[in-house]
């Protein structure tokens, strides 16, 4: 093995990790990762999805066997992220690299703003005063918000369907977790679908994140009832600001002279 493919295994045993402890799919560390090995903008959004998919796989598969999948929920996240990532995958194609790169880093940035938000509501007790209606509404609402950035920055969307099923749904944190991360897998795999036949994957360095993620992803997902959430936020949080700074680097070289 490649020390590259070997990099991109170790990222995806950390990313994994984090997906599932947080509830994320990776993408906003494994984006970076891609471009440092040398992928444009555009390769490295569409080749994480395939890192993205295999490991929330692996921690959803752990979370239905253990009984802590709520399949009705990610289903109805998936409902509304399966159309939209369709749609970000096509409206990546389109912009330029400097402006997906820009908003990328503001992606990133806004992710540190969203995991204080989770954090925040994970000490309130809101009362659920939804119809099952309404209910049914915003699951769909929430996954398709997800779905357009997963297929446009190569995230999984747990990002943000993690606070807002906290904040819409009054939804625990560990539920919102565990569900955001199952619809992952149908959201991403979307997304996918569409890069793939836009000839934007990289098929053995998406694999290469993947492995790595399947083995974090099921230690994340053990790890997850006992960990302290502190000192992972923290660190993510810091990983986050640090590759913002390198994703805004390189939208200002993609920037045509």
């Amino acid at each position: 093995m490649s020390i590259e493919l070997l990099s991109l295994l170790l990222v995806g045993i950390f990313t994994g990790i984090a997906a599932g402890v947080l509830g994320i799919g990776g993408g906003l560390l494994m984006v970076p990762a891609l471009m440092v090995g040398g992928l444009t903008i555009l390769q490295a959004t569409a080749t994480s999805l395939v890192g993205v998919v295999l490991s929330a796989t692996s921690g959803s598969v752990r979370n239905w066997r253990t009984g802590d999948l709520n399949l009705t929920v990610s289903l109805g996240l998936a409902l509304g992220g399966i159309p939209l990532a369709q749609v970000g995958a096509w409206l990546g194609n389109q912009l330029p690299a400097a402006i997906l790169a820009f908003c990328f880093a503001a992606l990133q940035l806004a992710a540190i703003y969203l995991m204080g938000l989770r954090r925040y509501l994970a000490t309130q007790e809101l009362e659920d005063i939804s119809t099952q209606h309404q209910y049914r509404v915003k699951t769909i609402g929430i996954g398709s918000l997800a779905g357009l950035l997963s297929g446009l920055f190569g995230v999984g969307g747990g990002l943000v369907m993690v606070p807002l099923q906290m904040l819409l749904l009054q939804s625990p944190i560990k539920f919102a977790i565990r569900t955001s991360l199952g619809a992952i897998v149908l959201i991403a795999i979307s997304g996918l679908v569409r890069h793939g036949i836009q000839g934007n994957v990289l098929w053995l360095q998406g694999v290469s994140l993947g492995v790595g993620g399947i083995l974090g992803a099921q230690l994340g997902t053990r790890v997850l009832p006992k960990l302290p959430e502190r000192w992972v936020n923290l660190l993510f949080r810091f990983l986050l600001l640090a590759m913002a700074g390198y994703t805004i680097a390189e939208g200002l070289d993609a920037i045509p002279e």
